[in-house]
């Protein structure tokens, strides 16, 4: 990354710690600036408390407030209008990506199907392509 570009910030939010730490440093090493949160409330929270990242990676299934429950949270109250989420889940059904397609979600990883570093290449991608 040039020195005058700023870093990417993105918010991962997973139940799964081990998960975060492993996509944090991946994230990390390829010059991101990295938040994670264990669960939609607390995502909120750090938004709501002022960080603005440029990309929301998102899992599906969690206790208390899923990854669709996030989303429309932060859509509804337009908390981050320039926002670029991907949802990063485990759930391959085709009603769950039509489901994040009509909310307006860019993005859809199954994370069964991909490693780690190629997940970091499809959130560059899919973010390059969607701030043209």
């Amino acid at each position: 990354m040039e020195n005058n570009e700023t870093k990417k910030k993105i918010l991962i939010v997973d139940d799964d710690k081990f998960l975060l730490s492993m996509y944090s440093i991946k994230f990390n090493k390829n010059g991101f600036e990295v938040k994670t949160a264990t669960g939609g409330q607390d995502a909120l929270c750090l938004i709501k408390d002022g960080f603005v990242p440029d990309i929301l990676l998102l899992d599906l299934i969690m206790p208390v407030m899923d990854g669709f429950a996030l989303y429309e949270a932060i859509k509804k109250d337009n908390l981050l209008p320039n926002l670029v989420t991907i949802m990063l889940t485990n759930q391959g059904l085709n009603s769950d990506i039509n489901k994040a397609k009509e909310l307006g979600v860019q993005g859809y990883i199954v994370k069964a199907t991909t490693i780690p570093s190629e997940v970091v290449e499809e959130v560059v991608e899919i973010y390059n392509k969607n701030k043209k």
